[in-house]
């Protein structure tokens, strides 16, 4: 049950980290950014969001367990993420540059056109949804890594 709990805070949190680091790339890509640049910028400030609140929040020290030295804690958090992110960043390129995804979309991006929402075309669209689907293989990945190992704490108690 406390795994299960952790894993619900654990999403909580990883909405409020998509947020960042989708809406950072949502914003960057919609000024043409380069899309595996902007996906990198959002995974950087993303990855603070995500220490911040997994250190406050899921993954809080138990007083009997020790401490965490709180820089090799971030640091790890980066590693961790980093995996996501590499996979991420395989399964855009998948998304975006092999199955050429915004070509489904082309009817959603005139409709948003129709509407007067030219800024939202296929391009635009397929890197997002791209972005999105990528979510379902990274958000468990990410728990399990930073679970077991960002965040373990070795017990200072000898037994």
């Amino acid at each position: 049950m406390r795994n299960f709990l952790q894993f619900i805070k654990f999403g909580i949190v990883g909405i409020s980290n998509t947020l960042v680091s989708e809406g950072i790339y949502c914003v960057l890509v919609y000024f043409r950014m380069p899309y595996l640049l902007a996906y990198f910028i959002g995974f950087m400030l993303s990855v603070l969001n995500a220490y911040y609140w997994s250190s406050r929040y899921v993954f809080k020290t138990d007083p009997e367990q020790g401490e965490r030295v709180w820089w090799k804690v971030l640091l790890k958090t980066y590693a961790a993420y980093l995996w996501g992110f590499l996979t991420s960043s395989a399964l855009l390129v998948f998304w975006i540059d092999w199955i050429r995804l915004s070509q489904y979309l082309e009817g959603l991006a005139e409709t948003f056109a129709g509407y007067g929402l030219i800024q939202f075309d296929a391009e635009f669209l397929g890197n997002v949804l791209a972005a999105g689907l990528n979510l379902l293989v990274t958000m468990p990945m990410n728990f399990f890594v930073n679970k077991y190992w960002a965040y373990r704490v070795k017990s200072s108690r000898k037994d």
